[in-house]
This record gives structure tokens, sequence and C-alpha cells, in this order.
């Protein structure tokens, strides 16, 4: 048995979130929450830190206040006791590393960017598309059975291709309209869920 986990939203905070509260500019909190279409949002943000002139430095150096969601190391820690575990995210190393070493190093799965000569990010770049997808089809293809986890619109087809999806913490828009899923409000019912 193998569980994927959502990142921001499921782990941390989300992390654009962050970045709108502490630069004032609330075009950022937009998310895959709110967007379905991940190519357009990316691409908005991205222009949005052009104009900005906000550069990656100043985007890790937010990230280094993060701190992950009240209990989601203790979480982590437990599942990870039981189950081996991957965390699948549309996030980009150059964001997670430090968040990464705050849950104790789990495996991530994830994208990158490239930066310009002024070290604002010039663009992003997917592993693959719909990279969480295909890492669960292809855990069912080693012959893993696979629980998934998320709470946005990007990880519907994450728990759509697992062997049992499970929403956390999600909105009621999203919850209305994929009401095929499990809803857990907390990390013990996540728990719970993850390892019957």
């Amino acid at each position: 048995m193998i569980c994927c986990l959502d990142l921001e939203g499921v782990l941390v905070p989300e992390i654009w979130i962050k970045v709108a509260e502490k630069t004032g500019i609330r075009d950022l909190r937009l998310t895959t929450r709110d967007v379905p279409n991940y190519d357009l949002l990316m691409k908005r943000r991205l222009g949005i830190l052009a104009e900005h002139q906000i550069t990656l430095a100043d985007i890790q150096k937010i990230i280094q206040s993060v701190e992950p969601l009240p209990g989601a190391r203790k979480f982590l820690d437990a599942l990870r006791n039981k189950r081996q575990v991957f965390i699948l995210s549309d996030t980009y190393y150059e964001f997670a590393m430090p968040l990464m070493k705050k849950l104790g190093h789990p495996t991530l799965l994830c994208n990158w960017l490239s930066v310009d000569s002024s070290g604002c990010i010039a663009d992003y770049h997917l592993r693959q598309k719909n990279g969480k997808e295909k890492a669960v089809l292809a855990f069912k293809k080693m012959g893993f059975q696979v629980m998934a986890a998320g709470d946005s619109y990007n990880d519907i087809a994450m728990l759509e291709a697992a062997d049992e999806g499970i929403f956390f913490n999600p909105p009621d828009k999203i919850v209305q309209e994929f009401p095929d899923f499990e809803v857990t409000r907390s990390y013990k019912e996540l728990l719970r869920e993850l390892l019957t």
C-alpha cells in the first residue's frame, strides 16, 4: 500500500497565499482551489511577479518563514510508520525544499523553475503533464495499491486514479462538484481513512 498526498493545503499552507500576504498583491491569492486550469493560473502568477519585479529569492525568503500546518508533522510521522508515503505536488523544488526539511524529508515529486539573469522566475517546467495522476498509475502498474489525499481541483485526477481517493479540508464547492470522494476535516480522520 502506498499513500500519495498533496502538499499545499494538506501538509503546509498555500505558498502563493503566503506570498500574497507578504507582498500585498491580492491577485496572488488565487490557487488551484479557485482556478481549475493550472497553466492559466501559473501564467497569471508569473506575469504578476514580472510586473512587480519579485524574484525567486524574494519568494524563497517568504517560504523560509512558513511552517507546516498544525499537526502535519505528527500526522505524517504516524502515517510513514505504517505506509510508504509520497508527496505529489504541483509546487516546485525551489519552493518546497525548506518545507520538506520541516516535515522530516518525505519523498517529494514535483516540478521546477527556470530563472532569468535578474533572478526573476522566467518559466515553470512540469515533470510531466498530469504528473500526480501518472505517478499514481505508475505505482499501480508496479503492483501497489494506492490511496491518495488532496484538497483542490489539481488533485482530482490523482484521487480518481487511486484505489481510494480522499479529500482533506476541500472547499465546499469542490465537494459539491465531486461528491463521490470521502471528505476528512482533521488529521485524525485522514489517518484513520488512510490506515483502513
